[in-house]
């Protein structure tokens, strides 16, 4: 456990390392697929889409639009009292994939969060390897 931090935190393997050192620099890095161009999340070789492992990382522009989203009143882990109440969504990005993160800097109105509504990419540092994409209201 993180010193200060006391929620779960991710373990890289070795297909999403690039994503993590590019999360920790402040980027979101993505997969894109060389054969079928399409861009993907999670970090893995091989293409969901079509199979093919002819796969590069790409820096994503950390734009994105609310998919959908919760308000959680009753955390899941003593870790997220204190964030009480906090929003898990799932966004869609600009380059296309949809991916989990936590919505902030949205109270004290949660309520006022919509679908569709547009959102950027700011990192949480939560050790001296991971930071942790978040998404704001853009």
């Amino acid at each position: 456990m993180a010193d200060g931090y006391n929620k779960p935190i991710p373990i890289p393997q070795p297909e999403s390392d690039h994503y993590w050192e590019g999360a920790k620099a402040g980027e979101l890095r993505l997969r894109k697929c060389d054969d079928c161009n399409k861009a993907y999340f999670y970090p893995r070789n091989i293409c969901p889409d079509c199979g093919n492992n002819n796969t590069s990382w790409i820096v994503a522009s950390g734009k994105a639009k609310v998919h959908t989203f919760a308000i959680v009143h009753r955390p899941p882990h003593p870790g997220f009292m204190d964030d009480l109440p906090y929003v898990p969504a799932i966004v869609e990005l600009e380059e296309g994939p949809r991916m989990a993160t936590q919505l902030v800097n949205v109270t004290p109105e949660p309520e006022a969060i919509s679908i569709d509504m547009p959102v950027k990419v700011v990192f949480e540092s939560i050790t001296d390897e991971i930071s942790l994409p978040k998404f704001e209201p853009a």
